[in-house]
């Protein structure tokens, strides 16, 4: 599955593949878009019933990873670099063992090797089948946003527009995804970045993907929750385009 994309910034430049999280579009990476865009040809992809690609189910976190691949064959053959958020960052670690040769460098952002109990994310997936995304936005917004954020307005919207189907899908692809028995395999430079008030994916899970990549170093963003790319932008930008100017010189 190929996913609906864009591209940003110069046509000739480095390319690092942004990837989004559950109930975001694409445009979750705007805060980041200006600084990356100077230097990097940015591909942003969405989901499976999220933003422009169609709905699907019945796939899995490597089946995400194939069509980013596929996309990149299309587009952009060679290496990449990676920034992904949550089920995002599931796919770059994904993409990492999938393809070692490929992945010059890899941001791991408010994301896990392993999401939680399986059964949770099959009864998330069984209530928007039933009644749609709707029911989940306030509690939502308390898992990515501390508490008097203003901004939340426009990334719950993103979430109330998925398609139910394709938010249900994703939420099957998390229950089945654990590579915690893999992390020494990741050979990627890589950043791991955690908010230091995220209930979805607290610091311990960075910890543990931090802990188990050969080398990867760790970032806990105070004063954010999940979606630290959003809350924090100023933070997280600087630590994403440190992390892939100083690999991107280590690995030229």
């Amino acid at each position: 599955m190929i996913p609906h994309h864009r591209f940003d910034g110069p046509p000739d430049a480095p390319v690092v593949v942004l990837g989004p999280s559950l109930g975001t579009t694409l445009d979750l990476w705007e805060p980041q878009l200006a600084a990356l865009t100077r230097t990097w040809r940015v591909l942003r992809y969405d989901l499976p019933g999220h933003g422009g690609s169609p709905a699907a189910s019945g796939f899995t976190v490597d089946d995400l990873a194939a069509g980013v691949l596929a996309l990149l064959d299309r587009h952009a053959p060679g290496r990449f670099s990676y920034a992904g958020v949550s089920l995002g960052g599931a796919v770059g670690t994904t993409l990492a063992l999938r393809a070692p040769d490929r992945v010059a460098s890899l941001v791991l952002c408010c994301t896990s090797a392993r999401f939680g109990a399986p059964e949770s994310w099959r009864e998330r997936a069984a209530l928007v089948r039933a009644e749609g995304t709707g029911p989940l936005v306030e509690t939502t917004r308390s898992r990515w946003f501390t508490a008097g954020f203003p901004g939340a307005g426009r990334y719950l919207d993103m979430l109330r527009g998925t398609d139910p189907e394709g938010y249900a899908g994703c939420c099957d692809a998390l229950a089945a995804f654990d590579v915690r028995d893999r992390l020494g395999e990741v050979r990627a430079p890589t950043l791991v970045v955690a908010g230091a008030e995220d209930p979805a994916t607290p610091p311990a899970h960075a910890e543990v993907l931090a802990g188990g990549i050969p080398d990867a170093t760790l970032l806990v963003v105070p004063d954010a929750a999940h979606l630290a790319t959003a809350e924090r932008p100023d933070v997280v930008t600087e630590a994403i385009v440190r992390h892939l100017t100083t690999t991107s010189r280590r690995t030229a």
